[in-house]
């Protein structure tokens, strides 16, 4: 007589391979479906953009044969690399209050800048004005050497190309887009292109632009 503890183990048996082999053929069919629903999404995005595609798709669906290659997807690039921001340096204060002391010397800049003016005519004013600009020209020629950043002529046509430089150039006026950018010259600015400043004794406080004046 059969044991019904062994029939029953058996059947168990059985039933525990048959539940194995349904569970692969659902893996399989369900990896299927997957790799079906991408490719029914890329043809359904594609058909979207792109209406020749479309077109011959719904040639080939209503013959009841497709028969087209999709492109490749590109692989996403990655972002650009973001350029570091300028890091901001301090302004070296030797050379600007050196020169400014020779422009005092030279031409009594500062006199005529602290100077209030208001009480003064314009015939005061142009008289002293010519005296400063006749010293401040002095020292421009025998310590500097400068030239226009733009030499087209003022009042003129000009493009910027992409990459121009931002600190040479500035821009006025309705900005829109990108370059290249095409306006008016205003001012063709200045650049210098040789300093010639004197030497200096070390130990010298450049802070002091000009020495005060005592008669004995």
């Amino acid at each position: 007589m059969p044991d019904p503890q062994s029939n029953a183990s058996q059947r168990l048996s059985v039933a525990a391979q048959l539940l194995l082999k349904w569970l692969v053929i659902a893996a399989k069919w369900a990896g299927r479906a997957l790799r079906r629903l991408g490719i029914g999404l890329l043809v359904f995005g594609r058909a979207l953009y792109d209406p020749a595609f479309a077109s011959a798709f719904n040639r080939g669906f209503n013959a009841g044969a497709v028969e087209t290659q999709l492109q490749p997807v590109a692989a996403p690039t990655a972002p650009p690399t973001p350029t570091p921001a300028a890091t901001l340096q301090k302004a070296p204060p030797d050379a600007a209050l050196l020169l400014l002391g020779l422009l005092q010397k030279d031409a009594r800049l500062l006199d005529f800048l602290q100077q209030e003016v208001g009480d003064y005519s314009d015939q005061q004013v142009g008289a002293a004005a010519r005296v400063v600009h006749q010293g401040c020209r002095r020292v421009l020629d025998e310590y500097l050497t400068v030239a226009p950043v733009r030499t087209e002529a003022e009042g003129g046509r000009v493009t910027l190309q992409a990459g121009f430089d931002p600190s040479a150039v500035h821009l006025s006026g309705q900005l829109v887009g990108g370059p290249p950018f095409r306006g008016t010259l205003v001012h063709g600015g200045w650049r210098a292109t040789e300093v010639r400043l004197p030497q200096v004794a070390s130990g010298r406080d450049l802070s002091i632009l000009a020495p005060a004046e005592v008669e004995l």
